[in-house]
C-alpha cells in the first residue's frame, strides 16, 4: 500500500505540492486538507462480478457528446479487487436505428461500433460537500476518454453543476467545473488541463493513481497524488442566469465511465481493443460534525 493510501485509511492527510496553469494559478497552501474527516460511503469492489446494486446503475445506450459507444451493464464487473470499465469494438445493429430521423446522431447510427459503460449513484448516493477520492488506473491510448465526476442532483445540465475530478482525453488530464449560463446546453467551464508527459514518468500511464476531489462551503479543489491541479472558490460559480443559483451548494452524485471518441476523446482507428479504466476503489468522506 502507498503512502497516500495509508493516509486515507488513518485519515490523516497530506498537504498537496505546487502547480499553476496560465489558466487558473492556484497555491496547495490555499486548501484546508487538515486532517477532521470521517468515512462515511465507500466502494472497495473486492466481490467478484457485478457492481453492488446498493451503490450503482447504468447509463444504457448513445449518450452524450456524439461518442462512439454504447453504454452497457455487462462491461463493468469486479475481478482481483477492481471495477474494471472495458471498452470493446464491436459490430452490431443499433437497436434504435431509424433511417429517416435527421435530428438524432444516437438514431441515425446504423451499427454500433463500440460498447463500454458508464456508472453512477444517482437515486442511491448523493453528497453535500466532502473529500471525494477514486484510486484508478486510466488507460490513454488514442481515443480513449475515461473519467471521474460529479452531477448535481436538481436541474438540467449544465445548470445543475458538473464537477471533472479526473477526465484523460488526447494527451491530457483535466480538472474541470462546469456551470450553467443563460443559453441552453452551453456550459461556463472553469479548467485546467495537464499533459500526461509533464509528469516526466514514461510509466506514468501504467500505475494506479489518486484523484480527490475537497469540496466544501467555500471552495472545490481538485488534485492527482495529492498535487493541487485546480481550485475556484464557490462565490464565483453561481450559474450565468436570470436565477443565478448555485449549483454547488446541493448534492451531487458519482459518476465512473469508459467513453470512445466523440466531441472530446480523439480518432480510436489505430487503437487495439479491448481498453480498460481500472477503479482500486472509491470513497466518501465528510467533516466530523
Amino acid at each position: 500500500m502507498d503512502k497516500f493510501s495509508k493516509a486515507l485509511l488513518t485519515l490523516a492527510l497530506t498537504t498537496g505540492s505546487l502547480y499553476s496553469n496560465a489558466q487558473n494559478s492556484v497555491r496547495a497552501d490555499d486548501v484546508n486538507t487538515g486532517d477532521n474527516y470521517q468515512l462515511v460511503w465507500a466502494d472497495e469492489f473486492n466481490t467478484k462480478g457485478a457492481p453492488s446494486k446498493k451503490n450503482w446503475q447504468y447509463e444504457n445506450g448513445f449518450v452524450r457528446n456524439n461518442e462512439l459507444q454504447w453504454y452497457q451493464p455487462q462491461n463493468a464487473y469486479c475481478d482481483s479487487g477492481l471495477l474494471i470499465i472495458e471498452a470493446r469494438r464491436t459490430n452490431i445493429p443499433n437497436p434504435n436505428y431509424k433511417e429517416t430521423d435527421a435530428d438524432s446522431w444516437r438514431s441515425r447510427r446504423k451499427n454500433i461500433e463500440f460498447t463500454s459503460a458508464s456508472l453512477n449513484t444517482h437515486g442511491l448516493q448523493s453528497w453535500k460537500y466532502g473529500r471525494f477520492v477514486m484510486k484508478g488506473r486510466i488507460d490513454i491510448s488514442a481515443g480513449i476518454w475515461p473519467a471521474f465526476w460529479t452531477l448535481g442532483i436538481n436541474g438540467p445540465w449544465p445548470s445543475n453543476g458538473e464537477i471533472d475530478i479526473m477526465e484523460y482525453y488526447k494527451g491530457n488530464i483535466l480538472a474541470n467545473i462546469a456551470t450553467g449560463t443563460d443559453k441552453q446546453y452551453s456550459p461556463k467551464w472553469f479548467s485546467v488541463t495537464k499533459p500526461v508527459k509533464d509528469f516526466n514518468d514514461p510509466l506514468w500511464a501504467s500505475k494506479f493513481h489518486v484523484w480527490r476531489m475537497d469540496w466544501d462551503e467555500k471552495a472545490i479543489s481538485l488534485f492527482v497524488d495529492d498535487e493541487l491541479l485546480n481550485r475556484v472558490e464557490l462565490k464565483d460559480l453561481a450559474n450565468r442566469d436570470a436565477r443565478g443559483e448555485n449549483p454547488f451548494m446541493q448534492p451531487h452524485y458519482i459518476l465512473l465511465n469508459l467513453a470512445v471518441g466523440g466531441d472530446n476523446g480523439g480518432d480510436p482507428s489505430a487503437t487495439t481493443f479491448p481498453r480498460k479504466f481500472e477503479i482500486d476503489y472509491v470513497r466518501v468522506y465528510q467533516r466530523k460534525q
